[in-house]
């Protein structure tokens, strides 16, 4: 027997791992699950990155006093959003089993926590719960970036961080929850898979509020006219798209929720040809109507291609997903003009770009997709249209009348940068007038 002594031991060991490996491991091999997870860990790096493509796009599309204020409310929305996910927006977006009214409303509890290894993650099996919580909190984050935009160079920083706090910790998740939390939607059969409404219309809706409450900035609308307010860096605009474009491959790649080659492919193609569409899109239209090719109406046309394909891009066809793409970029100029003409001012289009792509993104899924109901898709619609807008309505409406949501007039026309920071973007630069 003792010449056997060691097979025992071997096999007590082999059974004692395996009891011990996490369900994760048991799912997959471990070699997958270290490549599944180290392309989620890839993607949810691209979609940090995108914080800068924001913050580049929304300060190059305003004018060069409100820089400071734009970068400030950029940089610290990533860091709201990550804590208020941890502390209690990955336990309402994903309750388990926590659902405490039917399937609208569910919490698990404050705070993160898995085993010590961190390899129990109960939605997606493929690769660690840790990474699963901070490629969710990713998403989570850029929600209430989208608002920043659409309230540039006239909301006061204490408001809007505020209203981001309360948007991105509790309405973002919640609502959420009805989709990816396994929620009523997803028993419906409504679809979406990367976020054109679950984080680009919710950002969307949260930013036609702002915009609404807020008002125009002074001297944008001058009885029936409309006087256009140019940004002063359309090379950072630029740059910021392009960082943008680059997020997306994480932002849509990342969520087919595992390295699967076949998957990820299709999806990164289908995201690309949108985009491309979508420039072309945008540039034709504008050139008709403007008579001219209006540039930053090309970038918005590459982001609204971008939206529209997140929430399908693995389900609809090829030749779906240029459609989607240029349907998109046609929608976005006349989205911005038309937004113009109500009076509804958005310095950077993010209610056109985010909310009215993201909608159309929404409904194609059922328009192009034979396993997905048109009907179901826009029910999914009008449930966030009127939650999210109305909870953001809320917001900026208590804050309005508490605290103030604007800076004042002398403020707006100085400038935030030295308003609310006492401090220049370009500091140290002359500047030259004609009068």
């Amino acid at each position: 027997m003792k010449k056997f002594k060691w097979l025992f031991a071997f096999a007590g060991l082999a059974l004692a791992v395996f009891c011990f490996v996490p369900k994760a491991m048991a799912e997959v091999s471990e070699e997958m699950f270290t490549v599944n997870n180290t392309w989620m860990m890839v993607s949810t790096f691209l979609v940090f990155i995108m914080h800068l493509g924001f913050a580049t796009v929304e300060s190059g599309l305003t004018r060069s006093k409100n820089t400071v204020n734009i970068l400030c409310k950029n940089t610290v929305i990533p860091a709201i959003g990550l804590l208020t996910y941890a502390l209690m927006g990955f336990n309402l977006m994903y309750p388990g089993d926590a659902w405490s009214i039917g399937k609208v409303f569910g919490f698990a509890g404050f705070g993160i926590s898995t085993d010590a290894a961190g390899l129990t993650s109960a939605y997606n099996e493929g690769y660690t719960y840790w990474t699963d919580f901070l490629f969710q909190g990713m998403f989570a984050a850029t929600a209430a970036t989208i608002v920043s935009g659409a309230v540039a160079e006239r909301v006061k920083l204490d408001s809007f961080l505020i209203f981001t706090t309360i948007y991105v910790g509790l309405v973002y998740p919640i609502t959420g929850s009805w989709k990816w939390g396994a929620g009523w939607l997803d028993e419906a059969g409504f679809y979406d898979f990367a976020g054109s409404t679950l984080v680009h219309s919710v950002g969307g809706w949260g930013a036609l509020a702002g915009v609404i409450v807020l008002g125009p900035r002074i001297g944008k609308y001058v009885g029936n006219t409309v006087k256009p307010i140019m940004g002063h860096s359309l090379p950072l605009a630029t740059i910021g798209v392009f960082l943008l474009w680059l997020g997306w491959f994480g932002f849509n790649g990342g969520s087919v929720l595992s390295a699967n080659a076949g998957s990820v492919s299709f999806v990164l193609v289908t995201t690309c040809l949108a985009a491309a569409a979508g420039i072309v899109g945008a540039l034709l239209t504008s050139w008709i109507v403007q008579k001219k090719p209006d540039f930053s109406m090309v970038l918005n046309g590459c982001l609204a291609g971008l939206v529209g394909i997140t929430a399908g891009a693995d389900v609809v066809s090829i030749s779906a997903s240029v459609i989607i793409g240029v349907v998109s970029g046609i929608l976005v100029v006349f989205s911005v003009i038309g937004l113009d003409k109500l009076k509804l001012d958005d310095p950077v289009g993010a209610v056109s770009v985010h909310l009215v792509c993201g909608i159309w993104g929404t409904l194609a899924v059922g328009i192009f997709s034979a396993d997905h109901s048109l009907g179901v898709q826009f029910l999914g619609v009008v449930a966030y249209g009127i939650t999210c807008f109305i909870a953001s309505l809320l917001i900026f409406g208590i804050l309005k009348a508490t605290m103030g949501i604007r800076v004042s007039e002398e403020e707006e026309i100085r400038g935030l940068d030295i308003g609310e920071h006492g401090q220049e973007a370009y500091s140290g630069f002359q500047v030259f007038t004609t009068q």
